[in-house]
């Protein structure tokens, strides 16, 4: 995705300083911005998280270096893909425009105009929270998600493409997600390998349960 500017095609022109969550975002959107390497960094974690592609294609390497959890590393990826098919339903029906003041510099193009929740931190808190759990570290499972959702959401207000709200309850979406994923998929699972429709053992390891 190419970089955008404040002249961008559909920003909606405004005058005067910006007012309520725009001015919020502008204003951590300047303190992030001085932090050095954050615009490369959240231009990296976009396209990883656009769509939940890297967060899918992360689970699969997983499963395949991890065959004895396979089962974990297989529900973060229907965490991570389900969370983000949740955020899009929510996001046509709350239809919420995306920041859109002057004062906020747009970093990366987005592939839709709403808003409300951040669908990339909707699939990075999901991701993050179960492939924690999959690694099998205590250690892990703490860092990872401590590490990789604080930084996929200010990543969003870096590039200026998101309110604070909406990463906030992406994140919230995604925790939800990781929940049922990581109380429905692995049952999924096991039962469609006891019907041969899944090749392998994908049985939940006896730590994990």
């Amino acid at each position: 995705m190419s970089s955008t500017n404040n002249d961008a095609p559909g920003r909606s022109p405004e005058s005067g300083p910006p007012t309520g969550e725009a001015a919020i975002l502008a204003s951590l959107q300047n303190g992030l911005r001085a932090i050095p390497g954050s615009l490369p960094i959240a231009t990296t974690l976009s396209h990883i998280g656009e769509h939940a592609i890297g967060w899918v294609t992360l689970s699969a390497a997983g499963a395949a270096l991890q065959p004895e959890r396979r089962t974990e590393w297989m529900t973060a990826g229907v965490g991570a893909f389900s969370a983000h098919a949740a955020s899009v339903v929510v996001k046509r029906i709350v239809r919420r425009k995306r920041p859109h003041h002057p004062a906020i510099k747009i970093g990366v193009g987005t592939p839709s105009k709403m808003s409300f929740p951040s669908s990339h931190a909707t699939s990075t808190t999901a991701f993050a929270l179960l492939a924690g759990k999959a690694t099998g570290n205590p250690r892990l499972a703490f860092w990872v998600p401590a590490t990789l959702i604080p930084a996929m959401l200010a990543s969003r207000l870096t590039l200026g493409v998101h309110y604070p709200s909406d990463v906030m309850g992406g994140a919230v979406l995604g925790a939800a997600s990781a929940a049922a994923a990581g109380r429905f998929a692995p049952e999924m699972f096991e039962r469609a390998t006891a019907a041969g429709l899944l090749p392998g053992a994908l049985t939940t390891s006896k730590d994990a349960r």
